[in-house]
């Protein structure tokens, strides 16, 4: 069976990537359809972290990052209250005196690119945060970054999609895409364009995509309100956090609105195994009672895994896909541990690239099918 309406754009996927699309594809008063298997940030979106920070492992991925916290900045003030909008800021923790010299580097990166920064020493980080180690050399302060409650603004996107004519289809599977619509079983719906947004499943949507799950684990705690001030991570997060390796811990310490208390960050790449393993929490809780000892007073309420879609070389792939057969659809997905962030910059470079219109930024290192190193071994 063939739907008689013709859309301007399908979106495949509900979580905060794919709303993020639906919404700027909507502002440029395109007919857009959602469509979801489960229900609006079910997936990746409600099992990560919210941090919306300016990352600077490349320059493309800082390009994306501070774009799209620029554009979470312009939009706080219209969130809605349960989206839990938390302007707390980032203190980047050096272990020792030889990271606050990576400390001072990386203010003066930021600087360059007109983000601003503060560097403490260890009496001014003692006084933000009294709870992490005592003797800590010092951090650095980025103030603009941002906490928010990923499911919740996943489905604040797509209502301001709705409001904008976008229709959204919950608990519809789709069982395959092309460049020219998207089949729900024997329904087909056609549209101009399709937007790939399904996250780690968005390989079995386009095959080819050079995308592998990455399963993370984080905890949570009961509530403890002014136990941490900011979002805490260690300066050595991205080596930890980018190595594609078998397995690894970083301290990450999230506060929440709340006053609960997140406590990540682990990755491995294991397939789909979901389960909870007890080596891997045990590492990440005792990397973070390193820096911040103080947690072991904590009760944790509840720990659990969810799997982040990774790329060969750590940066989302955002365009439209082209293989063998010719130009397929686009795709919005790949994007790891920073889809909350970079979500809206993702929406926003998709929606230029669909109708023309030029890029804010350089849309060439995102290509679906740039060249890529090989695939992690060992990915299931």
């Amino acid at each position: 069976m063939t739907a008689e309406k013709r859309w301007d754009v399908v979106v495949v996927g509900a979580g905060i990537v794919g709303a993020a699309c639906a919404y700027f594809l909507a502002k440029r008063r395109l007919s857009v359809l959602v469509l979801e298997s489960r229900f609006p940030g079910s997936g990746v979106t409600a099992a990560g972290m919210g941090h919306i920070v300016v990352m600077d492992d490349s320059e493309a991925q800082f390009a994306l990052t501070a774009c799209s916290r620029r554009l979470w900045s312009e939009m706080a003030a219209e969130l809605s209250p349960d989206c839990e909008d938390d302007p707390c800021g980032t203190l980047w923790i050096a272990g020792d005196e030889e990271e606050m010299e990576a400390v001072r580097m990386k203010a003066a990166l930021y600087g360059r690119h007109g983000i601003e920064t503060k560097i403490l020493d260890r009496r001014a980080l003692t006084a933000e945060e009294p709870n992490l180690r005592p003797g800590l050399p010092g951090a650095l302060l980025v103030p603009g970054d941002r906490v928010i409650y990923p499911p919740n603004a996943a489905r604040w996107l797509l209502e301001k999609a709705r409001e904008l004519k976008a229709e959204f289809r919950e608990g519809c599977p789709v069982t395959g895409i092309d460049a020219g619509g998207v089949c729900l079983g024997e329904e087909r719906i056609a549209a101009a364009a399709v937007v790939n947004a399904a996250g780690p499943q968005a390989p079995r949507l386009t095959p080819g995509l050079p995308i592998q799950p990455r399963k993370g684990h984080l905890v949570i705690t009961d509530r403890y309100p002014g136990f941490c001030r900011h979002q805490l991570v260690e300066l050595g997060y991205l080596r930890s956090a980018h190595a594609l390796t078998s397995s690894s811990v970083a301290f990450n310490v999230q506060p929440r609105l709340t006053g609960q208390i997140l406590l990540g960050s682990s990755r491995e790449f294991v397939g789909w195994d979901p389960a909870v393993d007890p080596r891997i929490l045990g590492r990440m809780i005792r990397r973070g009672l390193e820096f911040m000892p103080a947690l072991a007073k904590l009760s944790a309420v509840r720990a659990w895994t969810g799997f982040r879609p990774a790329t060969p070389d750590k940066l989302p792939l955002i365009g439209r896909w082209s293989s063998a057969q010719g130009p397929g659809p686009w795709i919005a997905a790949g994007h790891e541990g920073l889809g909350i962030t970079t979500a809206l910059a993702t929406g926003h470079l998709i929606s230029a690239l669909i109708t023309g219109a030029t890029p804010e930024i350089d849309p060439l290192p995102f290509a679906p099918d740039r060249p890529m190193p090989g695939l992690a071994h060992g990915v299931g």
